[in-house]
């Protein structure tokens, strides 16, 4: 053991005391040392009353450093400083040295103490102070893992160890473990001996570099170990990361890292303190092997935060026999259930009023117990979790383990699991939950990455594409979208429906180039201007040509396609305008399909002069107009040709009445898609009563009112109209009153009986819309109109018209039958009288 070297760097001897019960002392239980010596490195034992450095650190659970003078000895501590010691019995010491100890815990129970020798110097510096904590931590974790704590019986003074022999005291083989430090800005690494030889690589071959100990590890530990070792990765606190190493013998060795990274005053990583042990004796045995492998497996292929959940209880609940097993989410400084089982508030205690939603949470502070191994970073385990606060308390009345899940240099949550039963941890069972907890931590943090990632762009997708579809007159339009099942879940195409008008009605559907989130802000531009253009009243030529200005005026390299329909939902006549964008499918009554011949014009952005000629489209009640993006009829394994014979196959096997399974049919694939897919279909049933329409100009002259109001009631005797007539000519007259006395030009109305409803609108030149007035004071004289209107009509609006507006009322009719009863009822009555 003595030929090994160093036990980490600039110590000279270190030892493991344990306390003994019926002694009332701390005793020796392992020893080794830099040189050989004569075996007397360290006392036998050290009463825990005492003053020396080993029983104080031991009853105070802190790290104590000690100034040893000449002639001085090792069990009496006369200060934390470097001022001379009180002298007592036992072996003088060479002048200057320093004597470090460090409790050995389990969480809060006390397993021993670590005791180190250093040379004069070595003890004062944040480094070392830091290695021997580090060093401690490992010890301690070895201890607890292998359940070799101090018992109650006596230990026999072990002197020196001979070679091939072990004591009769716990032993965790302190010469297995080595240290080393990285300097991040240079990635030079600094190593003992005992670490080199854990990572299988020869002294005198050791070049100090990085990328030498990356090459040494397994190819799937890689990951976690470069967030360590890479430059500025690290956090200044301690970590534990088990990883794999090649032997020189070709065999694999698990290793146990723990590291600290210290700062210079302005936060930045200044050096990199590392101590790694063999960590052999933890992995899992028999029947723990198949259960870390079905939970390794069952990990890397979770992609979500559910996935891993539903991996972490398959994996461990059953096999290990467990009752509860919960996993929490670390979120925003909050503790987050996002799996549970089984299913319910009661295991929680304490949390069920802040049961807010399908799962609790809770800030760590509430839970001191959960708080204090999330700060400290290591598996505990309790026989009982008897004493722990009630929220943590109902989880494992027989036994409770809580599983830190670190990943890459922070805390992405917890993992409990309790038993109802009193419950036993075996070696194995504890090495399992050991390694589950980096697993379960990595994978965690993989999954809320990737579930943040779909969350954004499926956000980002929904609110750039229109909610929900309008609902149409005389016909129905339904619409899908696929985003591309490789890459990100966001792309540039888009649908859209504009209602115009009362009669009109606007297909829009486009593919902005790329599949990324900046071809789906792009594309979300676009959309807004068409929609707006159209709403102004332009024909679909102009609106092209304004969305092709917009997109080149956007000082983007990205281009779009685009097909544009304006339907007149009253004749069936239509006009399509394309950009660069594939061909319609229209599917006749009869069944019959073909592509729609339209004359199309560049993609948008390219040209700035481009024009967008209109080609005209008859359609008849019964048909399906489908439009497309090109990730429906194209990929690398469809020919675009044969993906529009595909759509029109379709379709003419469709049932038109059925617009919802059509667009299913033509969607329906479980394929992968290298593109986005969009999808925008209109079956066009035509109206079964033709709205009956009349208009005029107005003229400008002072009775111009009283001209519309007769123009009114000529239209309505000659359709036969008498329901409602005196509220219609108050409509009437107070939208004319208003655009004759507030704006200029022409002035046209417009009737228009739909049904049980009549239409009056107002058309102007000024663009400004009529503002309700808030108040009215009894000598306005006016401001009433728009109130009057308001009382009168069912609905009432103002729209944006060919650079003026129309301002419009709608007047809800009695049906026919209850207006001739109506009449017929006030004849008997007035023949009575």
């Amino acid at each position: 053991m003595a030929e090994e070297g160093m036990v980490f760097r600039g110590a000279a001897a270190a030892a493991v005391y344990v306390p003994d019960e019926q002694s009332g002392r701390l005793r020796l239980s392992e020893a080794v040392e830099e040189e050989p010596g004569d075996g007397a490195a360290f006392p036998v034992s050290y009463p825990t009353s005492g003053r020396s450095a080993v029983a104080e650190a031991f009853r105070t659970g802190e790290l104590v450093w000690s100034a040893v003078a000449e002639a001085d000895d090792l069990a009496v501590i006369g200060s934390r400083t470097a001022r001379e010691a009180l002298p007592a019995d036992g072996a003088p010491r060479t002048a200057g040295e320093w004597l470090g100890a460090a409790p050995l815990a389990a969480g809060e129970t006390l397993m021993g103490c670590l005791a180190v020798r250093a040379p004069g110097g070595n003890g004062s510096g944040a480094e070392q102070r830091s290695f021997l904590e580090l060093y401690a931590d490992q010890v301690s974790m070895r201890m607890e893992t292998e359940g070799t704590r101090g018992g109650t019986g006596t230990v026999a003074d072990p002197g020196v160890r001979e070679p091939g022999t072990r004591p009769e005291s716990p032993w965790v083989d302190l010469g297995r473990m080595g240290s080393f430090t990285l300097a991040p800005v240079t990635g030079r690494i600094e190593a003992d001996r005992q670490a080199l030889d854990l990572l299988g690589l020869p002294e005198d071959r050791f070049d100090g570099r990085v990328e030498t100990v990356l090459a040494q590890t397994v190819l799937e530990d890689l990951p976690a170990l470069m967030s360590v070792l890479e430059p500025h990765a690290g956090r200044p606190c301690g970590e534990d990361l088990d990883f794999r190493v090649r032997r020189p013998d070709g065999g694999l060795r698990r290793v146990r890292l723990r590291f600290r990274v210290l700062t210079d005053d302005g936060g930045r990583p200044r050096r990199l303190l590392g101590v790694i042990a063999e960590a052999s004796h933890l992995r899992p045995t028999g029947a723990g092997v198949p259960r870390a492998q079905r939970l390794s497996v069952a990990l890397a292929a979770a992609a979500t935060v559910s996935d891993v959940s539903h991996a972490v209880v398959t994996a461990l609940r059953d096999p290990l026999g467990a009752d509860t097993v919960v996993l929490a989410e670390l979120h925003a400084g909050r503790l987050v259930v996002t799996g549970m089982e089984p299913h319910g508030p009661a295991v929680w205690g304490t949390w069920r009023s802040q049961w807010h939603s399908e799962w609790p949470d809770t800030s760590p502070g509430d839970l001191p117990t959960l708080e204090g191994v999330l700060s400290e970073g290591r598996t505990r385990l309790w026989a009982s979790s008897s004493g722990l606060e009630p929220g943590l308390a109902e989880a494992g009345p027989g036994g409770l383990a809580v599983l830190p899940l670190p990943a890459d240099g922070r805390m992405a949550g917890v993992c409990l699991l309790g038993w109802d039963e009193p419950h036993e941890f075996g070696a194995g069972e504890r090495a399992l939950l050991t390694s589950a907890a980096g697993l379960v931590g990595h994978a965690l943090a993989r999954a809320r990455s990737h579930d943040a990632e779909n969350e954004f762009t499926s956000i980002l997708q929904r609110s750039l594409l229109p909610r929900a579809l309008p609902v149409l007159p005389g016909g129905t339009a339904v619409a899908r979208y696929l985003p591309a099942t490789t890459g990100l879940a966001v792309g540039g195409d888009w649908y859209d429906v504009i209602p115009v008008s009362d009669r009109s009605v606007a297909l829009v559907i486009g593919d902005v180039q790329g599949h990324s989130a900046e071809a789906a802000t792009i594309m979300g531009q676009i959309r807004t201007g068409i929609r707006a253009y159209a709403v102004e009243g332009h024909p679909p030529d102009v609106v092209m040509s304004h969305a092709n200005r917009l997109l080149i005026g956007l000082d983007t390299e990205a281009f779009a396609t685009c097909c544009y329909v304006a339907l007149d939902v009253e004749d069936g006549e239509a006009w399509v305008v394309r950009a660069g964008h594939p061909q319609p499918v229209l599917r006749a009554p009869d069944g019959a399909t073909r592509e729609v011949e339209a004359e199309g014009g560049p993609p948008l952005g390219v040209i700035a002069s481009a024009d967008f000629p209109m080609t005209a489209l008859g359609m008849a009640p019964g048909s399906v107009l489908a439009l497309f993006t090109d990730g429906l009829v194209e990929s690398s394994k469809l020919h675009l040709e044969d993906g529009v014979q595909r759509v029109r196959r379709v379709l003419a096997s469709a049932d038109p009445g059925e617009a919802d399974r059509t667009a299913d049919a033509l969607i329906g694939t479980t394929e992968r898609r290298e593109d986005d897919v969009a999808l925008l279909l209109l079956r066009y049933d035509g109206l079964p009563v033709r709205p009956r329409r009349a208009s005029w100009s107005v003229w400008r002259l002072p009775d111009a009112v009283m001209h519309a109001r007769r123009f009114t009631a000529r239209v309505l005797r000659s359709w036969h109209e008498t329901r409602e007539t005196d509220a219609i000519l108050l409509v009437v007259s107070e939208l004319v009153t208003n655009a004759m006395t507030h704006t200029s030009g022409e002035v046209h109305l417009n009737l228009t009986l739909a049904g049980e409803r009549m239409r009056v609108a107002v058309s102007d030149s000024s663009p400004r819309a009529p503002v309700k007035p808030t108040g009215i004071d009894w000598e306005a004289t006016g401001g009433r109109g728009i109130l009057l209107v308001e009382a009168v009509c069912a609905a009432w609006g103002s729209v944006p018209l060919s650079g003026g507006k129309q301002v419009w009322g709608e007047i809800d009719l009695p049906p026919q039958h209850a207006e001739a009863d109506a009449e017929a009822g006030a004849g008997r009555e007035a023949s009575w009288r």
